[in-house]
């Protein structure tokens, strides 16, 4: 067990609904909390036996071991300003995304680098039971040579319960679509290019984009397809979040229920098939202890603690790896502005 105590700073929904339960299911040493709204932190701390809640963060850097782990939960926006108040040498866990653009995200990088930090981001869909499970098919070689995944996502996402959205130049791709592009990075590697269509809903006039088409180029023999509309109005029967994996000798079909009726979710399912010469293909369901919420949120964390205390060199989502998702982030917001080739240059 990992006795190293965590401070968290920010207590808003995440915070509460996935980061503070996830740590009470692994155990984890919490021991401090700060948000701008102290009676938000105060109520977090009541319902999660935290014995500290802290009027500042100077305060809580005064008060935190040398071995200590940073929990950030706050906005992109202001990820920087938080990080330029935390200790060099820091072990800091920072939530997603790693700023509000590509911008931001090399300043965090280069901070987290002359501070010399040790810094990984939240991106803990890599880290959900389910995908865990996947990856053991994966690395076993059971799947084969993987050639195809896809991410599916039709529901209806009450947006409204995130208020810092309302004024976001970037929603769907940034807040959401993100998880799923770190996902298939974290799978497959950096893509070559990246193709994107993001856009906004009548319903919802007053976010940015809200739906995205996202394809991530890795040749001619890899398909990565991302496909995502937060504004079905139309009720829970035909709402759907998949994500898909083929390979040359097995497929993977995981529906995530966390989205569907959100903030309620559904059951997932995890489903499979590997193919055998002379047999129809069987696909077989396997049953899947926890889910993406909050379960994966202890592996985001786990990762830290682990280079924190020696067993392992870096975290698998260090800002030097997750970067890489804000450039991917970054392109396929470019894509989208340039548009695609217009049918009057054709013609």
């Amino acid at each position: 067990m990992y006795q190293n105590s965590i401070y968290i700073i920010g207590a808003g929904s995440i915070v509460n609904d996935a980061h503070l339960p996830a740590y009470r299911i692994a155990g984890y040493n919490v021991q401090g909390i700060f948000d701008i709204n102290e009676a938000k932190a105060t109520k977090a701390a009541t319902s999660f036996s935290i014995p500290k809640v802290f009027s500042s963060i100077a305060r809580m850097v005064e008060v935190a071991p040398g071995n200590a782990v940073f929990d950030v939960a706050v906005p992109g926006s202001q990820t920087i300003a938080v990080l330029q108040q935390l200790p060099e040498g820091a072990s800091v866990l920072l939530q997603k995304p790693m700023g509000e653009n590509f911008g931001e995200a090399k300043q965090i990088l280069e901070l987290a680098r002359s501070k010399d930090m040790l810094a990984a981001i939240n991106f803990q869909l890599r880290y959900a039971p389910y995908i865990l499970a996947a990856k053991k098919f994966i690395c076993a070689g059971s799947l084969g040579d993987i050639n195809d995944i896809e991410v599916n996502v039709n529901v209806y996402t009450p947006w409204h319960l995130w208020d810092f959205l309302v004024s976001s130049p970037r929603v769907e791709i940034l807040y959401h679509s993100i998880h799923y592009i770190d996902l298939i990075r974290n799978l497959l590697g950096n893509p070559q290019s990246v193709y994107a269509k993001t856009t906004k809903h009548p319903s919802m006039p007053q976010l940015a984009s809200v739906r995205s088409n996202i394809i991530m180029d890795y040749g001619e023999m890899i398909a990565a397809n991302i496909l995502t509309n937060h504004c079905h109005i139309y009720g829970t029967p035909k709402q759907q979040s998949y994500i898909k994996m083929e390979g040359s000798k097995g497929a993977i079909k995981i529906n995530f229920g966390a989205l569907i009726d959100y903030p309620r979710g559904a059951a997932d399912s995890f489903e499979y098939v590997l193919l055998e010469d002379g047999k129809e293909p069987e696909w077989k369901e396997m049953n899947i202890e926890g889910s993406w919420f909050p379960h994966a949120f202890i592996g985001s964390m786990e990762q830290l603690l682990l280079a924190t205390n020696g067993s392992i060199e870096r975290p698998d989502n260090s800002v030097e790896d997750c970067i890489y998702t804000m450039v991917c982030t970054e392109a396929a917001y470019l894509s989208s502005a340039n548009g695609g080739i217009a049918l009057t240059n054709l013609t």
